[in-house]
């Protein structure tokens, strides 16, 4: 986490005027592309998208309203995974957001969608698959669903995401010594 000024309005403003969603719901978080934020290239550098990406999934968990109890557990979120594809650039001073959304999950992970969008369209999709530790522990996925109180049904993960999950499982197979 580099972003260390947004990370502080998030925790101490942004959080405190969030809205409340479903555990299923999209989560929006709004941006400006600041010159800091930029490459020689004068557009939001590739590198700056996982930033933000953090911020945003912590922005969820406030408005979902898992952030403190998780935190009070000392569960903290760690990514296993991601996969990008850029679409069109963000350029300096850009407002643009950051959609976030629970896709799945199976029995150790949980995989979410960020988008990230302006008025100019998708400029960039990513996919996450992350869990939750405690101490060196997984938290399992019965555990946290449990905590967050969500009674429904798992959604079906698409197929690009369980392709995705089997090339994850795969590469970790063939580097496995």
């Amino acid at each position: 986490m580099n972003l260390y000024f947004r990370l502080f309005w998030l925790l101490l403003w942004r959080m405190r005027h969030a809205r409340r969603i479903d555990f299923l719901e999209v989560s929006r978080l709004a941006f400006r592309a600041w010159p800091t934020d930029c490459d020689i290239n004068m557009h939001l550098t590739n590198a700056r998208y996982p930033a933000l990406m953090d911020l945003a999934r912590t922005f969820m968990l406030a408005e979902m309203g898992l952030l403190k109890p998780f935190l009070q557990r000392k569960w903290l979120p760690i990514v296993n995974a991601s996969e990008f594809t850029f679409i069109r650039d963000i350029k300096p001073l850009r407002k643009f957001h950051v959609e976030t959304r629970i896709l799945g999950w199976d029995e150790k992970y949980f995989y979410i969608e960020q988008r990230f969008v302006s008025d100019r369209g998708l400029h960039a999709i990513a996919n996450v698959r992350g869990l939750f530790v405690c101490k060196g522990r997984k938290i399992a996925t019965t555990e946290l669903l449990q905590a967050a109180q969500y009674q429904g049904d798992m959604p079906e993960l698409a197929d690009d995401v369980l392709t995705w999950k089997q090339l994850l499982q795969s590469k970790k197979q063939q580097n496995q010594s």
